[in-house]
């Protein structure tokens, strides 16, 4: 058994994965050793043991009336990008087919984008009174300019060439959408939905913090009351394994979409 390809080119995929997985376990194994001897000399509110903080993450995921909490913020997540992203798309359709419509809604997009997102939430607790419509509210206008910019620009950057190569065969609007459009802007699209779910992830639990009595922000803002910093950063876990995980769906989703392109290049 030898480590290279056929013909010795290089090493072999399985080595070559892991080497991969180590280069990027190896940054976050060196944070967890340098936060485990730092817990060896301060107090446990301050750095508390890794030990401490697993036992409290698989209490959360094992209890369901803490469980509830983080699946309420993952709904709160989900629905927010879709709403942002359909309203999104919407609005960057208009605004590729119209000057006049790209001149109206570019400036207010880009005037939403300066907005904090804390002002966002102060606006919705003075504007309305249930809480879910005031997180979903509050989701939408914080993504809903990165998810159209993002569209709008896929669109624009869609060859006339092939365009007009298209349209000479004169197909229905739904062949033009699945056939042109949707390979065209579905990079595009995945990035953004990426892109979005950080920036999803960090408003959530501001407008949990302020405005919620359920939730992983809630839930952050009980154990500051306790100075419990195990609980803390159980509860933050919570929230960064659910982006990895749905941050590994889409790069799945795009590795399967766009499999003819790897096929294209080893065919070159």
């Amino acid at each position: 058994m030898t480590d290279t390809l056929a013909g010795g080119s290089g090493p072999i995929p399985g080595a070559v994965l892991i080497g991969r997985v180590l280069r990027t376990a190896a940054p976050f194994a060196l944070m967890a050793a340098l936060w485990q001897v730092a817990s060896l000399f301060f107090p446990p509110y301050l750095f508390p043991s890794l030990v401490d903080v697993f036992w409290r993450c698989l209490e959360i995921l094992t209890h369901w009336s803490q469980l509830v909490d983080v699946l309420a913020t993952v709904m709160r997540i989900l629905a927010g990008l879709a709403g942002a992203f359909i309203l999104g798309a919407a609005l960057a359709l208009v605004m590729a087919r119209s000057r006049a419509a790209d001149g109206f809604f570019g400036p207010i997009l880009t005037f939403f984008q300066g907005i904090p997102a804390l002002s966002w939430v102060v606006f919705a607790i003075i504007w309305f009174h249930g809480v879910e419509f005031r997180i979903f509210f509050i989701m939408v206008l914080t993504t809903l300019p990165a998810f159209t910019f993002q569209v709008l620009g896929a669109l624009r950057g869609m060859s006339k060439d092939l365009v007009e190569m298209v349209m000479s065969f004169r197909p229905t609007r739904a062949k033009i959408f699945r056939v042109m459009i949707l390979p065209a802007i579905l990079p595009d699209i995945i990035t953004a939905w990426k892109v979005n779910l950080g920036n999803a992830s960090r408003v959530v639990v501001v407008a949990e913090l302020v405005g919620a009595t359920g939730g992983v922000g809630y839930q952050l803002l009980q154990q500051q009351q306790l100075f419990d910093m195990a609980g803390a950063l159980a509860w933050t876990l919570q929230l960064v394994f659910f982006v990895l995980i749905v941050q590994h769906i889409l790069t799945v989703i795009e590795t399967v979409a766009f499999s003819y392109r790897a096929t294209s290049e080893r065919s070159l």
